[in-house]
């Protein structure tokens, strides 16, 4: 999915939307990937000089790009992070990256799904974390769009 499919599955829009693509590759996995340029918002003054992806804008790329996963039963809702857990960065992703990720529903509860994902450039280990979402139906959220 390019970004322009991947507004009917994420609600993120404008400079929230960091995921340049995602493909479903398996009943409970997928992959995504963010090109880093240098002109992203969030390396303005991260770090002067020295440009490098904040942690948690990692976490949200992987997070976003595992929305793929789940998109058949959450169409009707709209995906809310409820935690990260375990968060790690093995190294850093800078501007000319290409940051690629693979993500894992690992299980899912009622409303909540969990999900596992790591983050790659060259091919060697740049992040990992564990996700859970909870899916709340759209007429529930106070402002959402009603597609």
């Amino acid at each position: 999915m390019n970004k322009q499919e991947l507004e009917s599955v994420i609600p993120h829009r404008n400079s929230m939307m960091l995921i340049d693509e995602a493909t479903k590759t398996g009943e409970n996995t997928s992959e995504g990937k963010k090109y880093i340029t240098g002109s992203e918002w969030f390396l303005d003054g991260h770090f002067p000089g020295n440009p490098v992806v904040p942690g948690v804008i990692l976490c949200e790329i992987m997070a976003q790009s595992s929305a793929v996963i789940i998109a058949e039963v959450s169409s009707q809702c709209i995906p809310f992070f409820t935690g990260i857990e375990k968060a790690k960065f093995k190294r850093q992703v800078v501007p000319g990256d290409t940051f690629e990720t693979r993500c894992e529903l690992t299980r899912s509860r009622g409303m909540f799904y969990f999900i596992t994902g790591k983050g790659y450039v060259n091919g060697k280990l740049a992040a990992q974390a564990e996700f859970s979402f909870a899916l709340v139906p759209k007429d529930k959220v106070e402002g959402a769009s009603q597609a």
